[in-house]
């Protein structure tokens, strides 16, 4: 197994671990699982470079990279409900847009076609990790000076995902229609 490879699986490593110590009662709980969680998203963008920057890109990473990405997010995105500090659905309309894709680029890798990752889909992510970041540090330090920051970047992340998600729908309608 090449470094790419085994830097995705950390990640996947890091998600039970993180959910844990975010589920359970320990002192400073939300700021250990919020840093696990940072460590695990930049695991994301490392693996990448690593992949290309030594030509270690394998079926294998490309398989593993973006599964371990959506259980990482959905993992901790239903983490926050148990918590509550996030509407459920709010969740099921990022999940569902996850589905979609996922199954969207599944019928068009049968029939040969490999659809990258949009700059929009790169966003969405971008903002869905900040959301989840800040929920998981209920908001602090944003508390502090009554901002609603968690708020705003969770309605962002929302907007993003069905925006990217709609966009990806049409830029596959072909695909869907054969």
């Amino acid at each position: 197994m090449n470094i790419a490879n085994k830097i995705t699986i950390t990640r996947l490593i890091l998600v039970p671990i993180f959910i844990v110590i975010m589920l359970s009662n320990i002192k400073y709980g939300d700021i250990i699982s919020a840093i696990l969680f940072t460590m695990a998203s930049l695991t994301d963008k490392l693996d990448g470079y690593v992949a290309r920057r030594y030509n270690q890109i394998t079926n294998l990473g490309k398989f593993m990279d973006p599964l371990v990405d959506k259980v990482m997010v959905s993992s901790a995105f239903i983490a926050l409900i148990q918590l509550g500090r996030i509407q459920s659905w709010i969740v099921i309309v990022i999940l569902s847009r996850e589905f979609i894709v996922t199954g969207l680029r599944t019928i068009a890798a049968n029939k040969g076609i490999v659809i990258a990752a949009s700059n929009l889909g790169k966003y969405k992510t971008t903002l869905q990790i900040v959301a989840i970041i800040s929920l998981m540090l209920n908001n602090i330090p944003f508390s502090y000076i009554f901002f609603p920051f968690s708020s705003i970047a969770i309605y962002l992340a929302l907007f993003m995902t069905v925006y990217s998600g709609v966009d990806y729908i049409i830029k596959c309608k072909k695909i869907i229609l054969e």
